[in-house]
């Protein structure tokens, strides 16, 4: 056993109160309860996302920072430092002042990444918002946080970013530089869109980093003294169990801190990372953002979504030696190389959450890809992001069985539903503590309470199992979250819609197993009386989805009954849901999928 858990169990044991509670019938074999406290070697430190950037900037000047491949543009950490503060001057520019919001709503471009920087430096808080996301989405993100000023592509793929802006707020096509007057978003001030020509009522992205004089650029590095690390930096949204998107909001001190020990022990010091998540994620913003930036290493950003090839090209082009990725972008990188067989360089290690890995998968990401090791993280937003990784060496059997080990200075407990430890090795739910803890829900001080006690411990709502070696297993989820592809998606949200439906009178949805996203969403719904049933179809109903739910939350599986099985008391017997599917897919997998 670690020597470090040692010291607590022990520390455990000689308090009283909890020495009687852990006790088996037997009394001469004392019982170890399930908490831990990870006490690292690297001492906490408090300092501020822009103070961070700037202490890596004097260390590593002349390093790469960031690679933007499908942009062809690239940042040294010096000059990262000089064009982030040339964007947080034309913030202020724009009005905007310490604790003000900017949401930021864009793929893996290089304006969301210096966005995200720029707005620490001045103060700001940035909001990540999913850059699939449908008009009536972004407009519950802007008006939940109270966004002033929103950074924006011009366009991804099927999506027009600043057309969906102007369908939701009008205004801003009439609106002046910064004096967006909307009684809809009555805090929205400024849009700023990363276009090549100027848009009615937006401000150019190149045009924002004109703004200011270099003066008030040099009035940056002065402000960085008079921000609280302990402030909000940045808002990510995390599904509910109401269906409505809550806003986690995270502190500097939080960022800065789960950066550097995520960093420490992905060892990324001198590496150049392949980043194939999305950066407003907490994979991301925190475990590939702020842990690269505290240990001086690259990011390479392949192109601006999820693409195989362009991940493929860019380890060779770029010479990456470290891959971030949830379980299914690793399958289908495994399967691109497999038909390309790229002639890839070495490969130190893979690092993947958001889903469960399996043995094969494994196998042959270090055999296909020539990925020496595998390494797992573990955490909710949140939890900032990294609260359980995989060690350095881990053995494949940890990687496979658990979820890593505690983190450094992170107290973690099992409980039972009466709040009581359970012993070491036994399932209950996993609570959380330490410096890695939200600040809370924005605006929703009832569900930070419910989420939070008074002695600051954190519930996750997760089924976990924690071992005396201070690893940790997931072995089920208390509460009905789906996890598609890395995505979370809670069924409520995706029910409220369907039942908009004209033709539905009741949705119920579950998560069932996939092959490649690990889970999909499969709908049941009970059609109104007056409806025949041959007349609905699931390519009509996914018509009424598209352009209101983000594509991840559109169900694969429709399926029509007459009746849902109930409780005595009326609640919905998910379990039985999820047995029809097994009988019904096996009929015609195919004629269901939406």
């Amino acid at each position: 056993m670690n020597k470090k858990l040692q010291i607590v169990s022990r520390h455990v044991l000689r308090q009283g109160p909890l020495l009687q509670a852990m006790r088996s019938v037997s009394t001469s074999m004392p019982v170890l309860i399930s908490h831990r406290h990870h006490i690292g070697k690297e001492p906490l430190v408090y300092r501020t996302v822009g103070q961070q950037l700037e202490l890596t900037a004097s260390k590593y000047p002349d390093t790469e920072a960031i690679v933007s491949c499908q942009e062809g543009k690239r940042y040294t950490f010096k000059s990262l430092l000089e064009e982030v503060d040339r964007l947080a001057a034309g913030f202020r520019r724009l009005g905007l002042r310490p604790g003000d919001s900017v949401g930021l709503w864009a793929p893996n471009y290089m304006h969301w990444y210096l966005g995200m920087m720029a707005s620490a430096r001045a103060g700001l808080t940035s909001v990540g918002i999913n850059p699939a996301f449908q008009g009536p989405e972004v407009a519950y993100c802007l008006n939940k946080v109270n966004v002033k000023a929103i950074v924006a592509s011009e366009t991804f793929k099927s999506q027009n970013y600043y057309e969906i802006l102007r369908s939701i707020c009008p205004e801003i096509a009439d609106a002046d530089q910064g004096k967006i007057n909307s009684e809809k978003f009555p805090h929205l001030r400024s849009v700023i869109i990363d276009s090549k020509d100027s848009l009615k009522g937006a401000l150019r992205f190149d045009d924002c980093l004109d703004l200011a004089s270099s003066s008030e650029r040099e009035e940056i590095g002065k402000l960085q003294t008079k921000i609280c690390p302990e402030s909000a930096c940045n808002i990510q949204f995390t599904s509910g169990t109401t269906g409505s998107p809550k806003a986690a909001a995270l502190s500097h001190y939080n960022f800065v801190n789960n950066g550097i020990h995520v960093g420490t022990r992905n060892q990324l010091e001198g590496e150049r990372i392949c980043v194939q998540v999305p950066l407003f994620h907490a994979f991301g913003v925190v475990i590939t953002i702020m842990a690269g930036l505290s240990k001086g290493a690259t990011l390479v950003l392949p192109a601006a979504g999820f693409s195989p090839k362009d991940s493929l090209q860019a380890i060779v082009k770029e010479k990456c030696t470290v891959i971030h990725g949830t379980p299914t972008m690793y399958v289908d990188l495994v399967s691109t190389q497999r038909k390309l067989q790229v002639p890839l360089g070495r490969i130190k290690k893979a690092i993947t959450g958001g889903a469960i890995v399996s043995p094969q998968l494994i196998k042959d990401v270090k055999e296909v890809l020539g990925v020496e090791a595998m390494h797992s993280v573990f955490g909710l937003t949140e939890t900032t992001a990294v609260i359980f990784q995989s060690v350095p060496n881990d053995s494949e059997d940890k990687v496979l069985h658990t979820v890593g080990h505690l983190q450094d200075h992170v107290e973690a407990k099992v409980i039972d539903s009466d709040g009581k430890c359970v012993p070491l090795g036994q399932p209950g739910e996993l609570c959380v503590r330490g410096y890695v803890t939200m600040l809370g829900y924005h605006g929703d001080p009832e569900k930070t309470e419910e989420t939070i006690g008074k002695d600051k411990w954190l519930r996750t709502g997760d089924q976990f199992v924690l071992e005396a070696n201070g690893y940790g297993r997931i072995v089920g989820r208390l509460k009905e979250l789906i996890i598609r592809g890395g995505e979370n998606i809670f069924p409520k949200e995706i029910e409220d819609f369907l039942n908009t439906h004209p033709q539905v009178i009741e949705a119920h949805v579950i998560g069932v197993p996939d092959e490649r996203l690990g889970e999909e969403l499969c709908a049941f719904v009970r059609l109104n009386e007056d409806i025949d049933p041959a007349t609905f179809t699931v390519e009509a109903l996914r018509a009424y989805c598209k352009g209101k739910l983000a594509h991840f939350k559109i169900p694969r599986y429709v399926f029509p009954v007459e009746a849902f099985p109930k409780t005595t008391s009326g609640k919905i017997q998910k379990f039985k849901l999820v047995q029809e599917f097994k009988e019904r897919v096996g009929q015609d997998r195919e004629a269901v999928r939406v």
